[in-house]
């Protein structure tokens, strides 16, 4: 079994906290108890084999039953309270069961789904079932169209937390079904460290917890920072127990990243890179402020194609349930990511679904936003394309200020600003000024 291994190692420090959750405290002993205690609930309620949401943020108990789920050699559909069309995504995986621990006050509610499942299970379901192995179906943020339901083998994607790595006091910031959320998980209780739980994810609740327990490592996103930097917590909460401020999921704004390091020079600041279908990759950036990142690792290869990323990976999911297989003749997938290369480093430009084409020539949002963020009086900015019937597009923005300025006084401020900073082509044509920039529940900037 995969997660015996886990086991194993909760017995080792059972005094050790692994869990702290709403103030409390929990030991590795106490975790093991939990544990056992939702092994004995599945395996009496749940048959093995059978796909089970579980509806949950981190908890002692959510991360219990997802064990017990794998011991139960169950298919798991981890679901966060960022899903809005919970119904469709059942759909989709052919859920049969739903444990449902959101705001319900340690009750574990359980539902039996039959009419939502079409008569005959999916291959990839099936592929599973006849291995005995468990499985995990993340479904991507539909950011660049429709959802994708991603199905992977647990067994290889367990395998890297064998490996003994150090492990900080870490907050699991990413979400309770996102793959880096995942990774975080199983990587600080494979290593025996502590983990600390939170359902508020603002700045000032997150500074709050960083300061009260010493807080080691915040996995987060781009945008958070972004928000970190404009509500000055630092200045309110002492964050000097951070040591390490991982990001991705999102380009970049290489000012705001600047920004970030200037504020807080002695924490050490790495891009991560990864994908539901493909799990976490090593990485390893080549400054605090830089973007220039290395990545792959065990059981991972890269290469580039046309400036675009191409990776193949040990624990890649075996496939969608409802798009085709993206991966081709020899295992390669195609993230979309355009790169630069400069030797073995790489900066990651963005997606090609978020380039802007203008008249032909390629603009970055992550590259106009940083250069408008610098600019005085912006607080915040969104730069996306708009169709234009000469150019095919060009570019726009929604820029939040800090006083009033009408949108005529801005875009000439921004045009003189901006001129010998960015091509002519990439200066936007259009500009919004908005009370807000919209974010998304999983904390990515919403570039419409």
């Amino acid at each position: 079994m995969c997660i015996n291994f886990l086991i194993e190692r909760f017995s080792e420090e059972p005094d050790y906290i692994a869990i702290i959750t709403d103030g409390n405290e929990f030991s590795y002993r106490d975790l093991s108890t939990s544990i056992e205690e939702a092994i004995r609930f599945t395996s009496s309620n749940i048959p093995q084999g059978e796909v089970v949401s579980l509806k949950a943020d981190f908890t002692l108990q959510s991360i219990s039953y997802f064990i017990a789920l794998i011991f139960n050699n169950n298919i798991i559909v981890p679901i966060s309270n960022a899903v809005t069309s919970i119904q469709k995504f059942y759909k989709i995986a052919q859920v049969k069961y739903e444990i449902d621990l959101l705001g319900n006050n340690n009750k574990v509610k359980i539902k039996y789904y039959n009419g939502l499942n079409s008569d005959s299970k999916h291959p990839l379901l099936k592929y599973l079932n006849n291995l005995n192995h468990p499985g995990l179906i993340l479904f991507s943020s539909g950011s660049t169209g429709e959802s994708k339901a991603a199905v992977h083998d647990l067994i290889p994607l367990m395998e890297k937390f064998q490996v003994r790595r150090p492990a900080l006091r870490t907050l699991t910031f990413l979400l309770f079904d996102h793959i880096g959320g995942f990774n975080t998980l199983f990587h600080i209780l494979s290593n025996n460290g502590t983990i600390i739980t939170t359902t508020d994810r603002s700045p000032d609740n997150i500074s709050k917890l960083i300061e009260k327990y010493k807080i080691e490592l915040l996995p987060t996103s781009p945008t958070f920072i972004n928000l970190m930097i404009l509500s000055r917590v630092y200045e309110k909460y002492d964050l000097s127990s951070l040591q390490l401020v991982t990001y991705g999921t999102e380009p970049m704004p290489e000012y705001v990243l600047k920004k970030f390091h200037d504020i807080l020079p002695k924490v050490k600041l790495k891009q991560t890179y990864g994908l539901s279908e493909l799990g976490i990759l090593r990485s390893k950036s080549k400054a605090d402020n830089s973007l220039w990142v290395k990545i792959g690792g065990e059981g991972y290869e890269t290469k580039i194609v046309e400036d675009i990323l191409y990776i193949k990976a040990k624990s890649a999911m075996l496939g969608y349930l409802n798009a085709p297989n993206p991966f081709d003749n020899d295992g390669w997938f195609n993230t979309q990511d355009k790169v630069e290369v400069d030797g073995e480093w790489i900066k990651i430009l963005g997606r090609v679904s978020d380039i802007i084409n203008v008249g032909g020539q390629k603009v970055y949002p992550a590259e106009v936003e940083s250069v408008l963020q610098s600019m005085d009086n912006v607080i915040n900015v969104s730069v996306y394309g708009q169709s234009n019937s000469i150019m095919g597009s060009v570019v726009a923005a929604k820029v939040c200020l800090n006083s009033n300025e009408t949108p005529l006084e801005f875009k000439k401020r921004m045009r003189e600003f901006c001129n010998g900073k960015l091509e002519t082509y990439k200066i936007p044509s259009i500009v919004e000024i908005v009370d807000e920039i919209k974010i998304s529940e999983r904390y990515k900037k919403i570039r419409k």
